[in-house]
């Protein structure tokens, strides 16, 4: 597993480094000072993507955008000292899949690396977004969805691109639209936050969708919608 690193505090690179040695001892590492020391390759290749939203070159959601430039196929992390809300909410809006603060306690900062690294997301405690945005309806339950559905859903909440989600599906991406229309209408939310919103609450990581190799892309689509 390729993991790359992006920060400007050598000391804290390597601290990153020996936690996450901890947790899986067949990982390599790539590093970087800012974004714009990057090597495209290794943000191509890259399984995980740890990024300090303050580097030498880059600051703020904009650091983001250019990792997301190089469209990777693994997932983002932030992490950062900036604690705001607004930051952590922008983060998740340009394709952020977990926001992990730099004062984390080492425990928590473990727990949720081992979540992201699962195919779980990761967001902090302090809630970004308002209670009355994310609806609680009946069916607003990750329990409501179909596997198929379920997988599109963490893959979009992880900040993948639906060109993306259809490769990993094995998928058009016409049909990956169609599971996230029916997703975010059984779950009563409107967009990308508020999904991801619940996801993390709900913990769903890969484990939860193991492929089935005899499953058609198309078994699992409502009625409704193959129909249209």
């Amino acid at each position: 597993m390729n993991v790359l690193i992006i920060d400007d505090h050598a000391l804290f690179r390597e601290g990153l480094r020996l936690l996450l040695h901890g947790l899986s001892e067949e990982l390599e590492f790539h590093e970087a000072d800012g974004v714009g020391l990057v090597d495209r390759i290794d943000a191509e290749q890259a399984q995980l993507i740890l990024l300090d939203l303050a580097t030498s070159d880059s600051v703020g959601v904009k650091s983001l955008k250019a990792i997301r430039s190089f469209e990777p196929s693994g997932s983002i992390v932030v992490i950062s000292g900036n604690n705001d809300p607004a930051v952590i909410r922008q983060c998740i809006d340009h394709g952020a899949a977990g926001y992990i603060p730099k004062n984390s306690q080492p425990q928590v900062l473990i727990a949720a690396l081992r979540l992201v690294l699962a195919g779980g997301i990761y967001l902090p405690p302090e809630s970004f977004i308002e209670p009355h945005e994310v609806p609680e309806t009946p069916h607003n339950s990750i329990d409501a969805l179909t596997r198929r559905q379920r997988q599109a859903l963490l893959l979009a909440a992880r900040g993948k691109p639906n060109k993306l989600i259809a490769r990993d599906m094995d998928i058009t991406e016409g049909t990956v639209k169609l599971h996230l229309t029916a997703a975010f209408r059984a779950l009563g939310v409107s967009n990308r936050t508020e999904a991801v919103f619940l996801v993390s609450k709900s913990g769903l990581t890969d484990v939860d969708f193991l492929p089935d190799p005899d499953c058609s892309s198309d078994s699992e689509l409502p009625d409704a919608l193959t129909k249209a």
